[in-house]
């Protein structure tokens, strides 16, 4: 992490006392690194010695602190306290605004921390522990309903003896009544065996599956999951020319060469429309935003043309205070940036005037940049699906003694200077208080067909608009967040790392 500029003088840190004066910061850089528990070797993130020193707790809250007073979007918000008063990271839950939105939801809903070599393995690789089933809560409260969204090829979920598929419900896990048990001990039990802390826990689960009027038992034991982001590639033959799909299902560095090579196979298919599921894309790195963009508008629309252009806080009007760089736009970059290929080759392009995607709650951050960073360039984006979460900030992932703080630093506009879409996008004829409307339809999501059969709601709803702009009535969700119990049509939330339900630029 760079230094830190910038703050008032005014309090002495003495290793424990903190000499807190309320309103008054010292710069963060003379806190940084000072650590309880000094880390030593090297850090695989830059290839150098870490820089850790021995320090306190008090100079670790001391640098969050000056930290989030320099950089947070709503720094004038946060409620100053004595950093030696609390421990690390629960100190840095409290340095964030508690102001709500108009619709009542909390301004800032995307305050966390990741142990930091747990974020650099995720980031890098897409690896995680789990089982390969990713869960979405149809109701998380009594009578529950949990089913399968996909699966992550060659793990747990997809092996011979589990074979799980989308829409498999989950009834019981390690013998509780998932649907309607609510003591606290039972609670405790189905977190564990939903959504396990390590590798190597094995957990028995009772399914249906989708169709089927039985169940059956299964067992999982968790292991570390390497995610594919792009999967379901393929091309459908229509009257009118073929139309290409692919799901798209995380922003993390391995999707720079899945997105090269979906897009290559796409326009080897001779593609005139293109519709991507971005249902369950939470975010994650920026930049792979930027990539696929241009990838799908080309060069004559996004020449010039500004994919996001950051605003900071007032305090930097025009530098960037986590690079020290001038602020400018960030481009449509046209050249691959070595997140997963090598870096300066040129990046493939669609050269399309329009766009279907697939939304629901689930689609945040970096994929509603995709959304509007193609609108700021005329291409025409039609939304089927539900309402996204409304997301259009991000954050430099901050390591600091081993834990990485993510704290919102920006908010991101198009090149039409367009960024207030906290409410989400919304399909025009979605029914309720929503988001920003665009063209298109409002469908709940389908659990009872695969992602990218024809059939399934959503995907049939965008290849029957392309041929008639008309849609069925409106079934998806026009808030984000709210789910409701109903298998054939429904919306749920779908638990991911927040690491993966963000927009984030790596320093």
């Amino acid at each position: 992490m760079g230094s830190c500029g910038g703050g008032d003088s005014g309090f002495v840190d003495d290793g424990g006392n903190s000499g807190w004066v309320s309103g008054s910061y010292l710069p963060s850089a003379g806190f940084y690194a000072q650590c309880v528990a000094p880390r030593s070797g090297i850090d695989p993130a830059t290839g150098s010695s870490y820089p850790d020193v021995s320090g306190t707790v008090t100079d670790e809250n001391n640098f969050l602190r000056s930290y989030s007073n320099e950089t947070y979007l709503w720094y004038s918000e946060i409620v100053d306290r004595d950093p030696a008063l609390y421990t690390t990271p629960t100190y840095f839950d409290l340095l964030k605004t508690n102001a709500t939105t108009a619709s009542g939801n909390p301004k800032d809903k995307f305050h966390f921390t990741y142990p930091t070599d747990e974020w650099y393995q995720l980031s890098q690789g897409g690896i995680s522990a789990g089982y390969g089933a990713e869960w979405v809560l149809l109701s998380a409260t009594p009578p529950r309903q949990v089913v399968v969204a996909y699966t992550q090829p060659n793990s747990p979920a997809t092996s011979p003896t589990v074979m799980l598929e989308r829409g498999a419900e989950v009834l019981f896990v390690d013998g509780v009544d998932l649907v309607n048990d609510n003591t606290p001990a039972g609670v405790d039990i189905l977190n564990a065996g939903l959504f396990p802390a390590g590798t190597g826990e094995t957990h028995t689960f009772t399914i249906r599956d989708p169709g089927s009027a039985t169940t059956r038992s299964i067992t999982m034991t968790s292991a570390n999951i390497t995610q594919a982001p792009v999967q379901g590639v393929s091309v459908i033959a229509t009257q009118t020319g073929n139309v290409g799909y692919l799901v798209f299902n995380d922003h993390i560095a391995t999707a720079e060469q899945a997105l090269i090579d979906a897009v290559n196979q796409l326009n080897s298919s001779g593609i005139v429309d293109l519709v991507i599921d971005l249902r369950y894309n939470g975010g994650g790195f920026l930049d792979i935003a930027s990539e696929f963009a241009y990838m799908i508008a080309g060069a004559a629309a996004t020449a010039g043309q500004t994919f996001e252009l950051l605003q900071f806080n007032s305090k930097h009007p025009s530098t960037n205070p986590i690079t020290g760089q001038p602020l400018a736009p960030i481009p449509f970059h046209t050249r691959t940036l070595g997140f997963s290929v090598p870096a300066g080759q040129s990046l493939p392009v669609l050269n399309l005037p329009r766009v279907f995607v697939l939304s629901g709650p689930n689609t945040c951050s970096a994929s509603e940049s995709i959304i509007n960073s193609l609108r700021g360039v005329d291409v025409e984006v039609v939304q089927i699906g539900s309402t996204t979460c409304g997301k259009p900030y991000g954050f430099y992932a901050t390591d600091n003694c081993g834990t990485t703080y993510f704290t919102i630093q920006f908010r991101g506009v198009n090149d039409k200077n367009f960024g207030d879409y906290s409410d989400g996008f919304s399909p025009a004829n979605s029914v309720g208080a929503g988001g920003v409307p665009l063209p298109g339809c409002s469908v709940g999501d389908d659990f009872t067909h695969a992602l990218g059969d024809p059939l399934e709601a959503r995907f049939a709803a965008a290849l029957n608009y392309r041929e008639n702009p008309s849609c069925p009535a409106a079934s998806g969700l026009a808030q984000p967040g709210v789910a409701k119990p109903a298998l054939g049509l429904a919306d749920g939330l779908m638990h991911k790392s927040p690491w993966r339900e963000n927009r984030i630029l790596p320093n």
